[in-house]
Order: structure tokens, then sequence, then C-alpha cells
């Protein structure tokens, strides 16, 4: 079975939204608040215009001594992300974030982000398919003899 990112992987979300003027001090607070480590960028029209990630903060602000709440997200983003359709595979995820070197993905539906993945979403679900493969495998090998 192949694993599509919706609805195998992402279900039910609720996306963060920041747009370019806020701080980049708010959105450390906001993601730890939430418990996320990516945020997406909005501009006009909610179009998807950047990502902000635990990573960006660190090397964008902290690192180069910048004042979390003068430094402005816009400032430090990721513009014009790559992104994922929601009927894009597991594979192609984590191929992409492998060559990429991403740790997060913005799922988009049209102009609309519906998702966000992160590369643990995708070892977790590709490890319970694996997982299930196994059984498969040895209950077919081995019959009621194992396991059992």
């Amino acid at each position: 079975m192949i694993l599509r990112i919706i609805p195998d992987i992402v279900q039910g979300q609720e996306i963060s939204v920041l747009t370019e003027e806020c701080t980049a001090g708010e959105t450390a607070r906001l993601m730890l608040d939430l418990d996320i480590a990516a945020v997406v960028v909005a501009g006009e029209g909610g179009k998807l215009v950047g990502i902000v990630t635990e990573r960006d903060l660190t090397r964008r602000v902290l690192a180069k001594g910048l004042d979390p709440d003068k430094a402005t997200i816009g400032d430090i983003m990721t513009r014009d992300p790559d992104t994922l359709n929601p009927g894009d595979t597991a594979v192609d995820a984590l191929e992409l974030m492998r060559t990429r070197h991403y740790r997060h993905l913005p799922v988009v539906d049209g102009e609309r982000v519906v998702g966000m993945v992160s590369i643990r979403d995708l070892y977790a679900a590709v490890k319970l398919k694996l997982e299930e493969r196994i059984r498969e495998t040895e209950a077919f090998v081995f019959g009621d003899r194992y396991g059992g």
C-alpha cells in the first residue's frame, strides 16, 4: 500500500500561519506554546510566501546576535519553500527531505496550505507500514505456528 501525504500522514492539522511582519521572538514563543517546530508565512490573500523553522531562528537570529524582538520573520524565513501536494507519497516526501536536507515541508492544495509534514511524521508512518509488512510476511511464511 502506498502512503499518501493526505490522509495517511497528515490529518486534521491546524496550521499556524504568520505574516512577514511578526518578530522572531513572537514566532519562537508561538512555537513553544504550540509545541511545533515550523510555521507557515503567508502574504497577501493568505498565499504561502515562506516557512520559518526552529533552525532558522537559531541560525539566522540567535547565532548572528540579532534581537529576536526586532528581527522580523520576513527577514529570516526561507522564501518560496518547496512544498508537497496532498497526493504525494511518503517516499517522495522522504526523498525530497533527504536530498534537500529539510525537516519540515508545507503541504499545499492549489494555493492553500493544508498541512505541515515533518520528518518524524514520515518516519513514524513508514515504520508502522514496515512493521505491518513484516508481520504479514511472517504469518505467510510460518503460518499459525509463529508468534502465537
